[in-house]
């Protein structure tokens, strides 16, 4: 079996975290909150965003150039919706068929200054959802085994959260992994017994939830790290090539506040 080895990894802006992928085990990393080049249009708006890296010579990476809204991209270009929130890249295996894969970063944001609200942080599915426009250019058929697509990243939602959670948005949340369902694009990982779940279960999550942690705060450490805002998604027929793991016992989870995530394709496939 010929295999893809990538990771996912939001590195909070944190050197030591790159650092540690140049003699890593991975091929490709799938990277958010790294730091906007100073030439970048996005740079204008936002300091972070995303990036897709090249780590070996398994496989050759093709990175779209992103551009504004307002003109159709060329053969190597992506609009994007929102600075910061999208990098896509062809991928071209030495061995197996290519796919296009896609580094998401569902970032903050806040209502309207003119907007009553008690929400401190915000909301991140707009975000999402902009996103989730944006890679809808790769969708060119009602039939999904047509594409194969990729899509990693810092979602910053809960999935499956009651109702009842205080830390989620819970229909907005839902929606978010409802549209990526309707584009043919399945939900992979990580999710349980893929990675460390924690004990006990967080509140506002069913006590039978697959969810893993995948971020602490700062009040937390990796020990007590408790919700999961990174997920993995692939498109139907492709999704069946890919298997996703959290990184999250606390000694190999690494210098961020996000685990790493491992996703391994099988190129036989």
């Amino acid at each position: 079996m010929t295999v893809l080895h990538i990771v996912s990894w939001n590195v909070a802006l944190r050197q030591a975290a790159l650092d540690t992928l140049s003699n890593s085990e991975f091929d490709i990393a799938l990277l958010q909150e790294v730091s906007l080049p100073d030439d970048s249009w996005e740079r204008e708006h936002y300091d972070r965003g995303t990036q897709i890296v090249n780590l070996s010579k398994t496989a050759k990476v093709c990175n779209f150039s992103n551009i504004r809204q307002g003109r159709y991209p060329k053969d190597n270009e992506i609009s994007i919706s929102a600075p910061g929130t999208l990098s896509a890249a062809r991928i071209l295996p030495e061995s197996g068929k290519p796919f296009i894969a896609v580094s998401l970063y569902a970032r903050w944001e806040r209502p309207h200054p003119g907007t009553p609200t008690s929400w401190s942080v915000g909301y991140a599915d707009a975000m999402a959802h902009r996103a989730i426009s944006d890679l809808s250019t790769f969708i060119g058929s009602l039939n999904p085994t047509t594409h194969r697509i990729l899509v990693a990243g810092d979602f910053n939602l809960i999935h499956g959260s009651l109702d009842k959670s205080r830390l989620a948005l819970p229909a907005r949340d839902r929606s978010v992994f409802e549209r990526l369902e309707s584009l043919g694009i399945e939900y992979v990982g990580p999710m349980a017994p893929h990675g460390r779940q924690a004990d006990p279960v967080p509140d506002g999550l069913p006590n039978d939830t697959k969810n893993v942690p995948t971020f602490y705060t700062s009040r937390q450490k990796p020990e007590t790290a408790a919700n999961q805002l990174d997920y993995v998604f692939a498109s139907q027929g492709f999704h069946e090539s890919v298997s996703v793991s959290a990184l999250n016992i606390p000694a190999v989870w690494g210098p961020s506040d996000h685990c790493r995530i491992k996703i391994d394709i099988d190129l036989d496939k």
